[in-house]
C-alpha cells in the first residue's frame, strides 16, 4: 500500500471503532512508526510503505480502536510547547492545566521556591523551570512509579528540580517556607468516574483522578495543611473541575486566603483557584 491508502485505511478503521479524532490519531500513529509527518504525507502520498511498517501500523491501529490512548501508544504528548514522556503510572497532561502554569508565571517572584504537589508526569513543575531557570523547584507525588517518569521528563527538558515521594505534605520539610505551591490534584467524584470515557476509565491511573464522593478530598487535605508551608503572603493555586469553583473558594477563606481569584480556561469554564496567604 502507498501512503495515501494507508492513511485512508488507518482512518476508517478507526472511524469504524467510534474514535472521534480517526483522522488526526491515524496521522500520528503513522509518524510513530514511519518517522513521516504531515508534510512528507502530502507531498509524497503515492510512496510505498514496506510490509513490516505496515503490520506494525495495523498493530498501533488496533490498539487505539480498543480505545488505549494515542499518547500511551505513542508514549509522548505536548504541554506548555515541551514534549513529556508518558504511560499508564501517570495522567496525560491537559492543555487545560496549561492555564495553572501561566497564572503561577505571572504571580511568581525572582528566585523563588515553589511545590508541585501531585506531580504526576512532572508536567507543571517541568514547564515552570524550563520557563524560569531562577526557580528552585521541588516535585512530590505518592507514586513512586510516576516519580520515575517524572524524573526523566526533568531531565529531557533539562530542568533541575527536587523530586520528593509524598502523601501532600507528609514527608514535606515545614522549616522550607515557599513562595508557591501548585498542585493539579486528583479531583473526579465517584458518580463522574463511573462516566468518563473508556480512554480516561480504563487507562489512566484512578489514584490520579478521584478524590471521594464531592471530588473535595484531596483539597480538603491540601488547602488546610498549605499554610504551614507558605511565606507570609505566599500564594496557592490549584486546578479544579469545572463545578467545584465556589466550594475550593470557601475552602481557600475558612483557611486564611485572600485576594481569591476563580480563573476560567479557554473555554470560558472554571479551572484554577488562586489565593494569597495573610498570615
Amino acid at each position: 500500500m502507498v501512503i495515501r491508502e494507508t492513511i485512508r485505511f488507518g482512518r476508517q478503521l478507526l472511524e469504524d471503532a467510534g474514535i472521534s479524532d480517526a483522522d488526526t490519531d491515524a496521522g500520528l500513529l503513522f509518524e510513530a512508526v514511519t518517522g513521516r509527518d504531515r508534510t512528507y504525507r502530502l507531498l509524497h502520498p503515492e510512496e510505498e510503505i514496506p510490509e513490516e511498517q505496515m503490520a506494525e501500523y495495523r498493530n498501533l491501529l488496533e490498539r487505539r480502536a480498543a480505545h488505549e490512548p494515542c499518547q500511551y501508544i505513542i508514549g509522548s504528548c505536548e504541554f506548555y510547547g515541551l514534549t513529556f514522556e508518558v504511560n499508564p503510572n501517570v495522567l496525560i497532561p491537559r492543555q487545560d492545566t496549561e492555564v495553572l502554569v501561566e497564572e503561577a508565571l505571572k504571580e511568581i517572584p525572582k528566585e523563588a521556591c515553589v511545590l508541585d504537589l501531585c506531580t504526576g508526569s512532572g508536567a507543571i513543575a517541568v514547564a515552570l523551570k524550563h520557563s524560569r531557570n531562577d526557580l528552585q523547584v521541588i516535585a512530590s507525588d505518592l507514586s513512586e512509579k510516576a516519580l520515575d517518569v517524572a524524573k526523566r521528563n526533568g531531565d529531557r527538558n533539562g530542568c533541575e528540580i527536587s523530586f520528593l515521594q509524598s502523601d501532600l505534605f507528609e514527608k514535606i520539610d515545614p522549616a522550607k517556607q515557599f513562595d508557591l505551591i501548585v498542585s493539579n490534584p486528583p479531583y473526579v467524584t465517584d458518580a463522574e468516574y463511573e462516566e468518563l470515557m473508556p480512554e480516561v476509565k480504563e487507562h489512566e491511573p484512578k489514584l490520579a483522578l478521584t478524590a471521594g464522593a464531592e471530588g473535595l478530598d484531596i483539597y480538603k487535605r491540601l488547602i488546610s495543611e498549605a499554610p504551614n508551608y507558605l511565606k507570609p503572603e505566599g500564594r496557592l493555586m490549584v486546578e479544579i473541575g469545572y463545578l467545584q469553583g465556589e466550594s475550593v473558594r470557601s475552602l481557600y477563606e475558612a483557611n486564611g486566603f485572600r485576594e481569591i481569584r476563580i480563573i476560567k480556561d479557554l473555554a470560558g469554564l472554571d479551572r484554577v483557584v488562586a489565593g494569597k496567604l495573610l498570615k
